[in-house]
């Protein structure tokens, strides 16, 4: 029973997300949900209170997924700067391998939807103390990322962001190297903080 139960949640994400990245958030009902993974709607009201309850766990689970991907970077060993290198590569992996999560977690804009909620978004937020943390490492301050180490995490995810959704949407001029593409971008962050 808790392994049909599994399947049954496995599915229905499975194919939110998919419906959400091909055909937007007001493509997806309930009802019709339901019909593509062969339950009733009343089976997935079991599992999620309702479509912003399934969405959000949608982006759970690739903020998840993610953060298991920079938790694995950050444990490399050598200096903060391969560590911050590292933790760009393994955002930029992740993105590329993994467009439907990505586009679920930060490109879609559904209206009238219900806020995410704040300790998710905090829990979220956590992934950028990784960058903040090589950075602090990187200038002298291990133990203690400062607001401008914060700032520069942000502006280094933006980076990341900005490159991973333009290769996404396929409007990176096709002419360049995709992987000098980014090591350059990567290494245009990296440079900056040495002394």
């Amino acid at each position: 029973m808790a392994r049909s139960s599994t399947n049954l949640r496995y599915r229905i994400l499975n194919q939110a997300r998919q419906t959400l990245v091909s055909e937007g958030y007001r493509a997806l009902s309930m009802r019709r949900l339901a019909n593509s993974v062969g339950c009733t709607a009343t089976s997935i009201y079991l599992y999620f209170q309702n479509k912003d309850a399934l969405f959000h766990a949608l982006i759970d689970e690739g903020i998840g997924l993610l953060h298991q991907k920079l938790v694995q970077a950050g444990q490399s060993a050598g200096q903060a700067k391969d560590r911050l290198q590292d933790l760009a590569e393994a955002f930029l992996d992740f993105g590329l391998k993994n467009p439907e999560y990505y586009e679920v977690m930060f490109l879609l804009h559904p209206e009238h939807m219900e806020r995410y909620p704040a300790e998710k978004y905090r829990k979220a937020r956590e992934n950028l103390e990784f960058f903040a943390q090589a950075l602090a490492e990187d200038a002298g301050r291990p133990q203690n990322p400062t607001k401008e180490d914060r700032l520069q995490a942000n502006v280094v995810w933006a980076s990341l962001h900005g490159a991973v959704s333009l290769l996404l949407a396929g409007r990176v001029d096709v002419r360049l190297d995709q992987k000098l593409f980014l090591n350059t971008l990567v290494k245009q962050f990296i440079q900056p903080t040495s002394p």
